[in-house]
């Protein structure tokens, strides 16, 4: 089933748990929930403590995206804060401790993603694939929100959707960056079955007209 992921990176943070109810009423499914470090990209967002007050203030499923270097440090303590499912990214540490961190997240108990930055091929992915609950298609360079859709990456969410399908799996596909009514459509006809979507919603004058649009234009290219 289609699953709309607001991106809390692009909320008003002095009032974080209201935008977090307000697309909780607007019909959202999950929260997006962006960490970065400043070394892996080149930004700063938000971590641990700030998941800990958000997982009390929400009973959301909150999906956690690592934006950070050597993330089997933290995966584990990610997960103790109160995420339900953990990303990291391939390109984020040797195979091995990528590895090492799946196993961490999944010994939490939580569902464990690995993300693709627009640069890494679908390929990277695959020795992980049997063992994960998702791969992040990433659309936009990661680590500012409010970029481009880049429409090239769609070849990467076939191979993939092709690969699942071919093994039998039922690892979702999530896409992040960019994503909005316009796009949407797009997205959900290639094979992306969660959306993420930052600008897009809480930049909307009413962000959960900007929900229903985007998932209505996912849902249509789903029956076409």
């Amino acid at each position: 089933m289609l699953k709309i992921a607001p991106s809390i990176l692009s909320a008003d943070f002095a009032r974080l748990g209201g935008e977090i109810e307000s697309v909780r009423q607007g019909g959202a499914d999950w929260i997006h929930y962006e960490v970065m470090d400043g070394a892996f990209v080149p930004n700063i967002s938000i971590g641990l403590p700030v998941l800990a007050s958000v997982r009390k203030a929400t009973d959301m499923f909150l999906d956690v995206h690592l934006m950070i270097e050597k993330p089997v440090r933290y995966a584990r303590r990610f997960c103790d804060a109160g995420a339900d499912l953990v990303t990291v990214h391939a390109e984020a540490d040797t195979p091995e401790n990528i590895t090492a961190a799946i196993a961490e997240i999944k010994a939490a108990g939580k569902m464990a993603a690995v993300a693709l930055k627009p640069a890494t091929a679908a390929e990277a992915v695959l020795p992980w694939l049997d063992t994960l609950d998702m791969v992040l298609v990433m659309t936009v360079e990661p680590g500012f929100g409010g970029q481009k859709f880049l429409d090239n990456q769609m070849a990467k969410v076939r191979r993939l959707r092709d690969e699942i399908t071919r093994r039998g799996l039922k690892t979702k596909i999530q896409v992040d960056g960019g994503v909005s009514p316009k796009t949407a459509h797009i997205v959900a006809e290639t094979g992306a079955d969660v959306l993420v979507a930052g600008s897009a919603v809480y930049g909307a004058e009413n962000p959960a007209e900007a929900i229903d649009s985007i998932r209505e234009k996912a849902e249509a290219a789903f029956k076409a």
